[in-house]
């Protein structure tokens, strides 16, 4: 079992910047896949980055979206997942998530299927004001 708990969340003006941070523990040996989504209330979840590992390479995808805006990163140890938001805007605003995926393809972890995703956090709000 993976656990995965989220944090770093705020209200935060359109052009400002927050960092999530999503902590993980248990098996995290099998996680070869990390991934951040969100979701707003009435909206499927949509996949946000994903962060790839096959030791010693790391490949972050993300969506269209969020390019240039948004990096996902993680920490030497692979225990912490990282989601570093700039120039923020009020689009951004949902309820952020964390997930681990075990023995990912990197095909896989390069689309962030959610159902792909075994273990989930349960969320950090994020609301961005104009």
């Amino acid at each position: 079992q993976v656990q995965v708990v989220e944090s770093g969340g705020g209200s935060v003006q359109a052009g400002g910047s927050l960092r999530l941070s999503c902590a993980m523990s248990g098996y995290t040996d099998r996680v070869n896949c990390m991934g951040w989504f969100r979701q707003v209330p009435g909206k499927e979840r949509e996949r946000v980055a994903t962060l790839y590992t096959d030791i010693p390479v790391t490949i972050a995808y993300y969506a269209n979206s969020v390019k240039e805006r948004f990096t996902i990163s993680q920490d030497n140890a692979r225990k912490t997942v990282y989601l570093q938001m700039n120039s923020l805007k009020p689009e951004d605003t949902a309820m952020y998530y964390c997930a681990a995926a075990t023995r990912a393809l990197e095909w896989k972890c390069s689309q962030g299927f959610d159902a792909d995703f075994g273990y989930w956090g349960q969320g950090t709000q994020v609301t961005v004001s104009s």
